[in-house]
This record gives C-alpha cells, structure tokens and sequence, in this order.
C-alpha cells in the first residue's frame, strides 16, 4: 500500500506555512529536533499563531467552492458552455451540473485542512503545556485554536459527513498504523460543539479584535456557534438548539455594540476592519492577494473589451477594465437578474456584460464585481479581505433562529433589506413582511442571504442547513440524487488510507 510520509525539517517552515499541504490526509508530523528547539519564547508562540491564519487563508479557495460552487450563483448558459467570452470552464461545471466524482471531486484530499488542523493540534500541546506566554495571550491563543478548529470541522462534516478526527499533533509515525478510519456525524459534531466551548471559554470575558480583525475571536467562536446550532436545530435539536443559536448571537450584539451595518453596502469589501466586519481573511498589496478571483472568476481584460457597460453606456476599456482574469465560473444571469434595480447589492456584487445590437442593449453575461481589489502600476491586485462572518450574517442568522422559535424575524430583516435600498426603501414594499416570498419566512430568509452573500461561500451550506428540499428546488440536484449532498472522496485520498471508505453512492474504489 502506497503511504507518503513528510516530515517537516524546519519549524520555521511550518511557522511561514509556505507548503501548505500534500496529495494524502496532512497529519504530518513535526521533527522532534525542530521541535525541541522551538516554543522557547513568546515572540516564537506569536508567530506560531500569525503562521495558522495564513495557513486558514491558503484555503480561501476551498472555502469558496464547498460554500458556494454547487450551488444556483454560478454557471454557463448552456449546460457545458463556454462562458459567454469563450473561455473553457475547465471542469468547474461538474459542480454546479452536480456531475462530481472520486476521478473529478471538485475539492480533494478534503480541502488540504489536515494541515493546519494539525498546526492547530500543536498549538493547543504547546500552549497547555507551557508557561511561556502571558496568560493572557494564552488563553486567547487557545480560543483561537480551538474556534479554528472547530470550524474546519464544521466545514468537513458539511462536505463529506464522516470524516477522520485527529486532536493530538503528530510527532511521531507508526509504520504498522498508518491508516485511520472516518468516524460517525455524530463523533464529529460533538467535537465541534466541544471545540467551540472550549473556544468561548477560553477568551473569557476577553471580546477584544486582534490584527484588525484579521485574527479569529471569541465574536467568531459565537458566530460559529449560531451557525452550527441552527444546523443542528432542523436536526433533531429543534427549538432548544435555536435558542443556544440566538444566545450566542445576542451575546456579540451585548458585548461589541460597536457592530454594524455599514451604510453604503459596497463599503464592506472596500475598507479592512470596518464596524461590520467579525472576522475576515487578510490580504495585503505585496503580501498575499486572491489569486482564486482571477483564477476563475473574473475575465481576461483582452475578451471583455469586446463588450458592454449598459448602466455607464460604454464599452469595457483596458484601463478601466483590467480585470485580467480567467472566467471558468461566471455568474448565471438568472442571477444577476434575481435582484430588484433598486437594491444596492446588484451593482456593488455582479457586473453585467452587453452585447450591442444597433442602438439595444443585450445581455450577454456576468461575473463577480464584489472584489475590485487595487490598481498597482498599471494592474489589478486582488487584496480585498474576504469576510467569514459580518454582521449582516449576524442579523439573518438572528432572524432565523427567531423563525424556528415562533418570534417575528422583520427587525432583522429590514435593517438588512433598508440598507440594501437604501433612500428607495418602501416599507409597505420593500419591507418584511410585505414582499410575495414573506409568505414564507424560511424562503425570505433564504432569499435575502443569497441576495446578500454572493461569493462569500455561503448559498450551498444555507441550502443544504434549512433542509434538503431547498436544495432540490433552487439547484440542478435531484432527489434521486441525494447521496451527492455530500461530495465524493477523491481516488489519491483513498489510496493513501484504505481505512476510509467511499461516500455512500459514489463507485466504490
């Protein structure tokens, strides 16, 4: 049986997390000679701790495709295109198609996030065994560690259901023992749950941002424990995990009143560490940008010239429109046209592409705006932060606890939908609960976090939270086709640890 081992030579090579992980499940382990002769100084557990945020930003893209990628956002207008500029979506249509397999399993070696689970396994060791940090700064260390891994857990168990549990960092290898079986949805999720406690109470009373936001907290802990009880809630945990859900997410609203809505909803994306902002993924001109965005998600700048801005009646120019991208995934003009005209999001998110017959205006297509990004010397650099959680999804995730609870969720919703219109918001039509798909709230809110989270990875896990009609009805996936809620294990991944076994559905291998 095929087994690769990598040892990590250098701590310092795992504190800059420049190789993020291998083809095999990453429980790597660290040398115990790098080991040894680390962990000697606070400023060495700081970097630690700097080296597994820019591991957690590594996955950004992996992040994006399992929240969002099979969902209804994105997609050709034709079931296997081209994009409407001619460029190849290079297989990124089997997920929206929901034609995945252990051959093309659109994520594999589930994410890459056994490599900074590990990394998160050895900062807990070493902070519980240590005296070396202030306590302070270990304890919130450990909230960070334990909150982090906890939701890469919750990320697995959403993706592929039973997954292997590893909470103890690897030092050494048993040859004889390498290979390690999946456990139960059940095992994982009260890992989760036991992570997020250990999180929240480990930061304490401690509610404090560090690295402008960039840095988890314990309001990410909270906001993770919404999300993860109101999973649970339509699972069996009903009203009582709806109202863990809402306690957590009145306790950020008590004790950070300074989170807000941003005024001018475009603003979210284009100031780092504004008041909305919970946490987000940090990028930096000269430092790390989003290479995924233009890696498949925006246009080459010398095919989009070829088409039209309708809203500013011009045509796409090369010093305006540098987007200087590869469109494998745009978005589906359905999409696009989901939006009221009046509603801020639809200009600040997506930028339509128009043909120009005579003197009209046709619609050709769309891709993601919501991340401009900078000019630098003449091109675009993509060092937007991209937000985990803002309070936007505090105020939607609020207003869906109350709905399970039987509470009236309009508060919530129309301070979204009031800034989302902003001075053409019409209570007695805008408002909830005055808009046809009121009717349901479970769809109203739906419907509003789609309108509000395009491209934040969200649409698919919303789906897949409120139940599995939703998905059926809004998705290309067909109740004949449950087994593929949850995605198939890639054929390396399963070669290097014959203990697991294939996701139910998927040939077997």
């Amino acid at each position: 049986m095929k087994k690769y081992i990598r040892f990590i030579l250098s701590i310092i090579s795992v504190v800059t997390l420049t190789s993020a992980c291998s083809d095999e499940l990453d429980l790597a382990p660290v040398s115990s000679l790098s080991d040894a002769s680390y962990w000697k100084s606070p400023d060495q557990f700081d970097a630690f701790v700097t080296g597994v945020h820019s591991s957690f930003r590594s996955h950004n893209s992996n992040f994006q495709r399992l929240g969002e990628m099979r969902s209804d956002i994105f997609g050709t207008e034709t079931p296997l295109g081209p994009t409407f500029t001619g460029e190849a979506t290079q297989g990124l249509e089997r997920m929206w198609l929901q034609t995945l397999d252990n051959n093309d399993p659109g994520v594999s070696n589930f994410g890459g996030f056994y490599f900074n689970i590990n990394q998160l396994n050895l900062l807990i060791n070493k902070l519980t065994t240590s005296d070396i940090v202030t306590a302070a700064n270990k304890e919130y260390y450990l909230g960070i560690a334990h909150g982090m891994r906890a939701y890469y857990y919750f990320h697995l168990l959403r993706s592929w259901g039973k997954v292997v549990i590893q909470t103890e960092p690897v030092f050494s290898i048993d040859v004889s023992n390498l290979a390690k079986p999946a456990s139960s949805e059940e095992e994982v999720m009260k890992l989760i749950k036991a992570d997020i406690e250990s999180s929240a109470s480990s930061f304490g009373t401690n509610y404090t941002f560090r690295n402008n936001k960039g840095f988890w907290s314990k309001a990410a802990t909270l906001m993770l424990k919404a999300e993860v009880y109101l999973w649970t809630s339509y699972r069996g945990g009903g009203g009582g995990d709806a109202t863990i859900a809402k306690t957590a997410l009145t306790d950020i609203q008590t004790n950070i009143p300074s989170l807000a809505l941003q005024p001018n909803f475009a603003n979210v994306f284009a100031t780092k560490g504004n008041n909305e902002i919970i946490f987000a993924i940090r990028y930096l001109l000269n430092e790390a940008t989003m290479g995924f965005v233009p890696g498949s998600f925006t246009p080459q700048t010398s095919l989009i010239i070829n088409f039209y801005d309708s809203l500013q009646n011009r045509k796409f120019d090369v010093g305006t429109d540098n987007w200087g991208g590869l469109l494998r995934a745009p978005i589906k003009v359905s999409t696009f046209r989901a939006f009221d005209n009046n509603d801020s999001r639809k200009w600040a998110t997506i930028q339509p592409a128009y043909s120009k017959v005579g003197a009209n205006y046709v619609i050709a297509g769309a891709f993601v705006k919501k991340y401009q990004g900078e000019q630098n010397a003449g091109s675009r650099q993509y060092t937007n932060d991209f937000p985990i959680y803002r309070h936007a999804d505090l105020l939607l995730m609020l207003a869906e606890a109350k709905v399970i609870l039987g509470e009236d969720p309009a508060p919530e919703i129309n301070r979204v939908r009031q800034r989302a219109f902003g001075a053409n918001f019409l209570p007695l039509v805008h408002g909830y609960p005055n808009q046809a798909i009121d009717t349901n709230p479970k769809e109203a809110i739906l419907r509003e976090r789609f309108l509000e989270f395009v491209f934040e990875g969200k649409r698919w896990y919303d789906l897949r939270r409120m139940g599995d009609n939703f998905v059926y009805k809004y998705t290309t996936l067909t109740p004949g086709q449950s087994y593929k809620l949850l995605w198939p294990i890639d054929r390396t991944t399963l070669t290097n640890n014959r203990a697991l076994e294939q996701n139910p559905g998927y040939p077997k291998f």
